[in-house]
C-alpha cells in the first residue's frame, strides 16, 4: 500500500491543488512551517561533517549564476518579460526539499542539502545585486532592504531545521534515532505543501486572464524547456561525481516560492508565470522519477 502511495501521492496532490485552488489559497501561511518541518526530518539523516563544499558544487554554482546572465542576455533580443522568467528559473536557489526527492530516489541527502544551503545562502547577497540591474525602474526597493528581506526569508526554513536536528542529535539521541528511520513523513509533508502551492499558482494565473495567450505560452513553454535541461545537466554533472540524483535535485528543482516573491518585487508581474509553470513541470519530472525508482525497486524485489 506504501509503494503505491509514493508513486501516485504526488500527481493527486498536484490535480487537488488545480482543482481545489480557491479554498487552498487559505493556506498559504503554512508553507514555511510545512516545509520547516519537512526539512527537520530530513536533516535528521544529516551529521555537519556531511555538509561540505566541493568541486561539484561550485560547478553547480556557476552554472545557476553564469547560466542565468546567459539565458537573460540572449533572450532580451526577443522579450523583455520572457527573458526576466527565463532567467528567475535558472538564478533562484536549490528547493528546501530537494534534500527530500534525493533521499526518496536514493541519492545523496547530504550532498544535496549541502548544496541547498549554500545555494539559497548564496541566492540572498547576488540576486539583490543582479535584479537591481535588469528589474523595473519603478520598483523602489533598496538594495539592503531586500537583501535583509531575502535572508530572513530563507535562514529560518534551512538553517533552523538543521540546528535543531543537530541539537536533538547530541541530546536525545533515542528520538533523535526514530525520527531519523521515519523519513516517509517527509514526503507526506512535501506532497500537502505542494498541493497548497499548486492552488496558489493556478489562482494566479487565473487572476491574469487577459484573453491573449500567446506571451504566456511562450512563457510556460520556455519554463519546461530550462526544467528540463537543468535536471538533464544536472543529472550529467553529478554522474562525474558519482552524485547523478543530487546533481539534477540541486540544479533542476527549484525554490519556486523565492522566485516568485523575487519576480514580483523586481520584475514585471508577467514574470512570474516563468517560476509559476516551473513549479508544476518540475514537480511533474519528480513525479515521474519517483514512480520510476519505486518500480525499479518493486522489479528488483521479484528478481
Amino acid at each position: 500500500m506504501q509503494k503505491y502511495i509514493e508513486k501516485y501521492l504526488l500527481p493527486v496532490a498536484m490535480i487537488l491543488g488545480i482543482t481545489f485552488h480557491k479554498q487552498l489559497a487559505i493556506f498559504s501561511p503554512v508553507i514555511p512551517y510545512l516545509l520547516s518541518l519537512m526539512l527537520f526530518i530530513t536533516y535528521c539523516r544529516v551529521s555537519w561533517s556531511d555538509i561540505r563544499l566541493t568541486k561539484f558544487h561550485y560547478i553547480l554554482l556557476a552554472i545557476q549564476y553564469l547560466g542565468s546572465a546567459l539565458v537573460y542576455l540572449v533572450l532580451r533580443q526577443f522579450n523583455e518579460v520572457l527573458a526576466q522568467a527565463a532567467m528567475i528559473c535558472v538564478l533562484t536557489a536549490t528547493a528546501t526539499s530537494a534534500p527530500v526527492v534525493a533521499g526518496l530516489l536514493g541519492g545523496s541527502i547530504s550532498v544535496t542539502a549541502a548544496y541547498s544551503i549554500i545555494s539559497n545562502l548564496s541566492v540572498a547577497f547576488i540576486a539583490p545585486l543582479f535584479l537591481s540591474v535588469i528589474g523595473e525602474s519603478n520598483v523602489e526597493v533598496s538594495l539592503a532592504s531586500s537583501f535583509w528581506h531575502i535572508l530572513l526569508k530563507v535562514m529560518p526554513i534551512l538553517v533552523v531545521p538543521f540546528l535543531v536536528a543537530f541539537l536533538l542529535q547530541k541530546t536525545a539521541p533515542r528520538i533523535h534515532k526514530k525520527i531519523r528511520s521515519a523519513q516517509i513523513i517527509s514526503f507526506y509533508l512535501w506532497a500537502a505543501a505542494l498541493t497548497v502551492v499548486i492552488g496558489n499558482v493556478t489562482q494566479y494565473v487565473r487572476l491574469q486572464d487577459d484573453g491573449n495567450y500567446t506571451l504566456e505560452v511562450i512563457i510556460a513553454a520556455t519554463s519546461l524547456l530550462i526544467c528540463l535541461f537543468q535536471f538533464f545537466f544536472g543529472r550529467k554533472i553529478g554522474s562525474q561525481f558519482g552524485w547523478t540524483v543530487a546533481g539534477g535535485q540541486g540544479l533542476g528543482q527549484k525554490n519556486t516560492v523565492l522566485a516568485i516573491w523575487l519576480t514580483q518585487t523586481y520584475l514585471n508581474p508577467l514574470a512570474t508565470l516563468g517560476p509559476g509553470t516551473y513549479v508544476l513541470w518540475q514537480n511533474l519530472v519528480n513525479s515521474w522519477q519517483i514512480w520510476r525508482h519505486a518500480k525499479r525497486k518493486e522489479n528488483s524485489d521479484f528478481s
